[in-house]
C-alpha cells in the first residue's frame, strides 16, 4: 500500500471485515417466496429493484436474501448491476447476496459505496474468466478500502439517499410521460384524433374516412441490407439491431465497411428511412426505427429498409404505426421461428396492414406525437445529467477519501 493520509477518522478496512457474503442456496420449487431476481432484473442507472420474475421462471440453486440485503451481479461486473433488496426472495447464483456488518458499515452505507467507482473498479479488475468475468469472494474479500466512521457514514448516506429520491423522482417523470407516449401512440395511430364514426376492418375499429392498404401498397422500396465482413473501422458506419432506441435510429456500437460507389448509392440510408429487424430472437425481432441521423450509413443485412411513398403516407405516421402495440401484433404474426433465431421476411413485410388517414390528419398525428417525443428526449437528457450528478456525488464522498492513489493487494 502507497504512504498517504486518510481524511481524519477513516481507516484502510478488508472487505470481509466490513460485509458478509450470505451464500444461502435454495431450490426455487421449495422457496417460500413469489420473487425472483435474475441479472436481467437489475438495472445499471438506480440501486432501486423496478421488476422481478417469479421463482416458477427458473430451474437450479439460487440464492436466498433479506430484506436490506444488496444483490450485486458478480458476473461481468463492468455492467455495475446491484439493487438493495426491499423484500425477502431469491436471486440468480450469478449474483452475489451481500449483508452490512452493522458494527463495521450501516446497511444504508453499503450500496453507495458498492457503487462507487473505487470500489466497481477494484471488483472488474479482480474479475476472471474471458467470456463471463466473475467475481470471487475469496478475493473480494480481502481487498481493502477506506471507509469513514459510523457517524459519518451516517451523515454521508443521508445524503445519498435524499439525491437517490431527486434523480427517483426524475426517472419517475421520464416514467410517465414514456407511458402517455405510449397510451397516444397505440390511440392515434388506430382512431385519430377525437371522436370519430368508425368502421369496422380487418384491422378492427378505424375511422370511416380512412382506409385500409399493406405496407406494400404505401412504400417504394422494402430492400435488404448489405452481407458483409464488418470491421472496427472503415469508410462507411453500417447500421445493425443494436441501433434501435424507441422507435429511433441511434449511432451507438457501430462498425464499419468499405465499398464502391456503385454498392455504397445502392445501401446508403435517407433521412426518413424506415429500418426493420427482420431476424433476432422471439422478443427482440419486429423492432422498427426511422433514420434521421446525420452522415453517411449503410446498413447490414438482417433489416430490411422501407421508403414511404411520401403521395400516400408520412414516414413519420408509418413508423409510429408500426411501433405500436397493434402495428407490433401484426408483425409479430408474420413471424416464422427457427432453432435460434426468429425471422419475418421482406414478403411477409408487405403483406401487413397499415390504417391509411387523409395526409392533413396524418400530419395532425405526427406533429401530437412528435411533440411527445421532443419533451421523452429532453426529459430523458434530465434523468441523465441527474444520474451524472448523483454518481459524481457518490464518488466524492465515498471514493475520494484519500490524498493519493490507494493500493490493493
Amino acid at each position: 500500500m502507497s504512504t498517504q493520509s486518510l481524511k481524519p477518522g477513516w481507516k484502510m478496512v478488508k472487505f470481509g471485515d466490513v460485509a458478509q457474503n450470505v451464500a444461502v442456496r435454495v431450490d426455487p420449487a421449495d422457496a417460500k417466496t413469489d420473487v425472483y431476481v435474475g441479472l436481467e432484473h437489475l438495472d445499471p442507472s438506480t440501486i432501486h429493484l423496478r421488476q422481478w420474475g417469479h421463482p416458477t421462471d427458473v430451474t437450479g440453486q439460487k440464492l436466498a436474501f433479506k430484506k436490506g440485503d444488496v444483490i450485486f451481479g458478480r458476473r461481468r461486473a463492468y455492467q455495475r448491476k446491484l439493487a438493495v433488496a426491499e423484500f425477502d426472495g431469491i436471486c440468480s447464483a450469478h449474483a452475489m447476496v451481500v449483508r452490512a456488518k452493522p458494527k463495521m458499515i450501516l446497511p444504508e452505507f453499503l450500496p453507495f459505496f458498492l457503487q462507487s467507482d473505487m470500489f466497481m473498479e477494484r471488483a472488474i479488475e479482480i474479475s476472471v474468466g474471458s467470456l463471463s468475468p466473475t467475481i470471487n469472494w475469496k478475493t473480494l474479500k480481502v481487498q481493502e478500502f477506506p471507509l469513514p466512521p459510523i457517524d459519518e457514514q451516517k451523515r454521508i448516506a443521508e445524503i445519498l439517499w435524499a439525491a437517490d429520491e431527486a434523480f427517483n423522482q426524475h426517472q419517475q417523470s421520464n416514467d410517465n410521460l414514456m407511458s402517455v407516449k405510449r397510451t397516444l401512440l397505440n390511440r392515434l395511430t388506430v382512431r385519430g384524433i377525437g371522436q370519430q364514426a368508425t368502421q369496422h376492418t380487418r384491422l378492427g375499429e378505424i375511422p370511416v374516412h380512412w382506409r385500409l392498404a399493406t405496407v406494400e401498397d404505401v412504400t417504394s422500396i422494402c430492400q435488404y441490407g448489405l452481407s458483409i465482413p464488418l470491421n472496427e473501422s472503415g469508410q462507411y458506419p453500417i447500421l445493425r439491431m443494436m441501433n434501435y432506441d424507441d422507435g429511433r435510429i441511434i449511432a451507438n456500437d457501430l462498425k464499419y465497411v468499405d465499398l464502391d460507389d456503385s454498392d455504397f448509392n445502392s445501401f446508403k440510408v435517407h433521412k426518413g428511412d424506415i429500418l426493420f429487424n427482420r431476424t433476432n430472437s422471439a422478443d427482440l425481432v419486429g423492432k422498427v426505427g426511422i433514420f434521421d441521423l446525420e452522415g453517411d450509413y449503410v446498413f447490414a443485412s438482417y433489416l430490411v429498409r422501407l421508403r414511404a411513398d411520401e403521395d400516400q403516407i408520412l414516414p413519420d405516421f408509418l413508423n409510429y404505426y408500426l411501433n405500436s402495440g397493434l402495428g407490433q401484433r401484426r408483425l409479430l404474426a408474420y413471424a416464422t421461428p427457427g432453432v435460434s433465431q426468429t425471422n419475418i421476411s421482406a414478403g411477409n413485410l408487405k403483406k401487413v396492414l397499415v390504417p391509411l388517414p387523409p395526409m392533413e390528419e396524418q400530419k395532425q398525428i405526427v406533429e401530437v406525437l412528435n411533440n411527445l417525443e421532443l419533451r421523452k428526449h429532453l426529459q430523458r437528457n434530465h434523468v441523465a445529467e441527474a444520474q451524472k450528478c448523483l454518481a459524481a456525488l457518490i464518488n466524492n464522498l465515498v471514493g475520494a477519501t484519500i490524498a493519493e492513489e490507494v493500493s490493493h493487494v
